[in-house]
């Protein structure tokens, strides 16, 4: 069976929250997302904190204070887009899917390539609320859509998604055709946000 190459994935997904989030506007900051009560502004800040908290893991670092939310400044957008950068920096270093990951929010260490899918399926995720935002399209080659619904159904179910922080809420029911409504259903999103 061949290796799933997670790198190059979720630089595509990053690249796409990327592509999406230097669209938006200072008005655009304040507007609600299909992430439970964050605005976009709490998303971003949310989505910084992510991708500092995994570069420093991809490094072996264990500190938790890597992991605390971020303010993002007076250019939201453009600190946000230096987090996305760094992570992808980080995780495009020689040998990183080998390394093992200490992941403080999880209170254990994962392999690399296991880390960066981790990472890879909240940014296809992530990517799709930041579309949904902002009322634009997101889209991902078949590669990407097929490896990222493999990841969401490797996602736990149960009352593991009710608890507080659960990055993803339970699976809702969605009998439509489209790959990616389909994943962000599974992981507990509304495909017809916002009705």
């Amino acid at each position: 069976m061949p290796t799933v190459d997670y790198v190059s994935l979720d630089a595509h997904a990053v690249r796409a929250g990327i592509d999406l989030v230097t669209r938006a506007t200072a008005d655009d900051l304040t507007k609600p997302t299909p992430c439970r009560s964050w605005t976009l502004y709490g998303l971003l800040a949310h989505m910084a904190t992510q991708h500092y908290g995994f570069a420093a893991a991809s490094r072996g670092d264990e500190d938790e204070a890597g992991w605390k939310v971020r303010d993002l400044g007076d250019d939201p957008v453009k600190a946000y887009v230096e987090s996305a950068e760094h992570v992808l920096t980080a995780f495009a270093e020689d040998g990183v899917a080998d390394r093992t990951f200490p992941l403080v929010e999880f209170g254990t260490s994962f392999p690399g390539a296991q880390a960066i899918s981790f990472h890879f399926i909240d940014y296809v995720v992530h990517s799709w609320d930041v579309a949904r935002t902002l009322g634009l399209p997101v889209d991902f080659t078949p590669e990407v859509l097929d490896a990222a619904k493999a990841v969401a159904e490797l996602v736990p179910a149960g009352d593991f998604r009710l608890t507080p922080g659960s990055p993803f809420g339970p699976a809702v029911p969605w009998s439509g055709t489209d790959p990616l409504d389909r994943i962000v259903a599974h992981l507990g999103r509304n495909p017809e946000w916002p009705n």
